[in-house]
């Protein structure tokens, strides 16, 4: 069925290129004279620079939908709703492609469910393999909060060894402070013996995964998929210099900026800021400010603590 909008626009085209009068088109399409005449009013100021402001942030993040530029919207202190953006990205063509559908796991995770009830309770790391436009190998080491999910070690190298996991990480535990648990797969980097030496010193339990289980360390999973998606495949990095800039300034803006839907869309910064003040003198906090956030559920191994 043809909307009154569509016909309007087929009559117009048809009285400019000379077939035939707007009446005889009026008549011939079904379309209302009125209607034919109608001129929309242009819209508001507020609305074009709301437009504008809009299209900007769909420009910097392709890969967001409509709520977290509602996010970045409100921000901002734009008074915006979510109806308002989705029907002005629809409008304007700014839809996102959904991610093809990945096939569900079949097995049972044999593990018992845990979760992180604050900040610092338990970190998860892992590594992601790229490379630069000549093919030079890019690793970094990934390191974050699952509680406040907050990146601290985002550092890409050509080859990182178990020296240089401790030396990022003793940074990483001097600015934040250091973790109750570590979880981690069976890597060669994470068994290595000086890496448990000096995680026993700092008094830093671990948790390894199943073997050949990468949904039991979901957390960092998830964050690579994201960073993967809105980084790493929209940047052309040609070298190790550049590679390091352009993944530390992700690195500040995913902690900064970035609305996380499972924070209730505020980013991990503002979030921990939220938490810390809900901790009393005695460093335990009095209520989680989780509840009432939708809460996903990864499934984990019991702990391995090294004697």
């Amino acid at each position: 069925m043809v909307s009154p909008g569509h016909r309007k626009q087929m009559a117009t085209l048809v009285v400019i290129d000379g077939v035939c009068s707007g009446r005889a088109a009026c008549r011939y399409l079904g379309l209302g004279r009125s209607t034919y005449h109608y001129q929309a009013r242009p819209p508001c100021e507020r609305r074009q620079r709301l437009l504008m402001r809009t299209h900007e942030l769909s420009a910097r993040h392709p890969r967001y939908g409509y709520r977290r530029i509602v996010a970045l919207l409100r921000q901002e202190g734009w008074a915006t709703s979510r109806k308002q953006v989705q029907r002005l990205r629809r409008a304007e063509g700014l839809r996102v492609p959904p991610p093809r559908r990945r096939r569900s796991r079949r097995g049972v995770s044999t593990g018992l469910p845990t979760q992180a009830t604050h900040r610092g309770h338990v970190w998860t790391w892992d590594f992601v393999a790229d490379a630069t436009v000549h093919g030079g190998a890019l690793r970094m080491l990934t390191v974050l909060d699952e509680h406040t999910k907050e990146v601290h070690v985002l550092r890409p190298a050509r080859r990182i060894g178990s020296a240089n996991v401790i030396e990022w990480v003793q940074a990483a535990i001097a600015e934040h402070g250091a973790p109750e648990f570590i979880r981690s797969d069976n890597g060669s980097e994470f068994i290595a013996h000086d890496l448990q030496r000096w995680l026993a010193d700092q008094q830093i339990k671990t948790i390894y995964i199943t073997p050949a289980s990468p949904w039991e360390n979901g957390f960092v999973e998830s964050f690579h998929s994201r960073f993967r998606d809105e980084c790493l495949n929209r940047e052309q990095l040609w070298t190790l210099t550049e590679a390091r800039v352009v993944i530390e300034d992700f690195r500040q803006e995913y902690n900064s900026t970035r609305p996380h839907s499972s924070l209730g869309y505020q980013s991990p910064q503002r979030f921990a800021a939220q938490l810390s003040q809900s901790i009393p003198r005695s460093g335990r906090p009095t209520a989680s400010l989780r509840e009432g956030l939708p809460t996903p559920h990864f499934f984990v191994t019991s702990t391995n603590i090294p004697d």
